[in-house]
């Protein structure tokens, strides 16, 4: 029997839209199992397809079903909007609502389920009729920094995570601070909810060795947004520069305008821009780098740290939790605890990074022991296990 999975995200496989939600989706377009089909419900950046009409589309190799719901120009979706009416989500649960008696006909199957990646579309979801997967990709308070409406109408979000929650018939948190949440503030949600983490993909991320020369090469993947702290990372790599003397270069893949912080101004001598990249060019990029930053306050599991160790490059953080299993000192990088004071922040990881360079240039890091840091990440290992749960809520339905 066919099983018939539907996912709602406002994404248009063929566009330039990046992060590590979009990574997820792509997966699940072109690594669902040959027992199902796939209905994309998802939004048109590019002009050229008829809103409300169903097609056919091939990712890599595999056919899904693609329904656009509305079109959203590819310009206007790599910025946080400001305004609700700029909002590519709210755009996007009115285009749901208004073509929902065609997504209903095409998700329909003997045994269906739906998975959403945003709680603003569960009751959608639900009315679809199948069972409902949630996957939970953040966590976040109120008090962080956030470019995005989340944190202006925060309440709101709130409510519509309780209440897709409460709808979903699986929850799938990408991280150990998420359930533990759950169990403490949530325990009817906690019984249903389980932790797996966003998969990369081994294959398209092979691990090579460090490249020669003595420019060190830091590399940073995804959008420039608040809670990623970019002054501090600029701040950083500044700092870093003085102590290699000047031989460092940080290269950016993303569509973000670092110039709108202002340390940025003292490393865009150093910065090479990529703008968009596939994950061709992505795993091209970090192949040729040494090592990699993050300076987020929170996070779900970055995809972008899955696919640099999986490049077998080591990463240099601000420690989050769910890091430990992966960042290991002296095998794949480092971790600083956040200080209260910025400077002394930036100095230790500047510090880190230099020691790094060092452990790089005397041959002391092992790219192939960075990558098996992320094996049991591997779309390999964890796709199949969210694909039978989907497997399973049909069944029983």
């Amino acid at each position: 029997m066919s099983h018939r999975l539907t996912l709602l995200h406002p994404l248009d496989p063929r566009g330039a839209k990046v992060g590590g939600i979009e990574t997820h989706v792509r997966l699940m377009l072109s690594r669902y199992p040959d027992d199902f089909s796939v209905l994309f419900v998802g939004m048109d950046e590019r002009g050229d397809m008829e809103i409300g009409k169903p097609v056919k589309l091939e990712i890599d190799g595999r056919t899904i079903d693609f329904l656009p719901v509305v079109h959203i120009a590819d310009e206007t979706i790599h910025a946080a909007a400001k305004r609700l009416t700029q909002s590519v989500t709210l755009r996007f649960a009115l285009g749901l609502m208004r073509h929902f008696l065609t997504i209903r006909r095409l998700a329909a199957g003997d045994a269906a389920s739906t998975e959403i990646e945003r709680f603003e579309f569960a009751t959608i979801a639900k009315a679809l009729g199948h069972p409902v997967v949630q996957l939970v990709h953040g966590e976040g308070s109120k008090g962080d920094k956030m470019d995005s409406l989340i944190k202006r109408y925060w309440w709101i979000h709130r409510l519509n995570e309780e209440v897709a929650l409460r709808l979903a018939n699986r929850v799938v948190a990408v991280n150990p601070n998420i359930i533990a949440r759950y169990e403490r503030d949530m325990p009817k949600v906690a019984a249903k909810a389980e932790m797996l983490t966003v998969s990369v993909d081994t294959e398209r991320f092979p691990a090579v060795p460090f490249p020669d020369g003595d420019v060190f090469r830091v590399v940073f993947a995804g959008r420039l947004d608040a809670f990623k702290d970019p002054p501090l990372m600029f701040e950083t790599l500044r700092r870093l520069a003085g102590k290699l003397d000047g031989k460092l270069e940080f290269h950016y893949i993303g569509t973000s305008d670092p110039a709108r912080d202002p340390e940025f101004a003292a490393i865009a001598p150093l910065t090479i821009r990529h703008g968009f990249q596939n994950a061709a060019g992505v795993s091209a990029i970090m192949q040729a780098c040494h090592a990699g930053i993050l300076t987020s306050y929170f996070e779900g599991m970055p995809c972008y740290l899955l696919e640099l160790l999986s490049s077998g490059r080591p990463m240099g953080a601000i420690r989050l939790k769910q890091y430990d299993p992966l960042v290991e000192a002296g095998v794949s990088g480092f971790l600083v605890e956040r200080p209260e004071d910025r400077g002394q922040a930036a100095e230790q990881m500047a510090e880190g990074f230099r020691e790094l360079a060092e452990a790089i240039a005397g041959r002391r890091l092992d790219p192939q022991a960075i990558r098996a840091k992320v094996r049991p990440y591997s779309v390999a290992v964890q796709m199949p296990k969210l694909f039978e749960r989907h497997r399973g809520l049909g069944r029983a339905r």
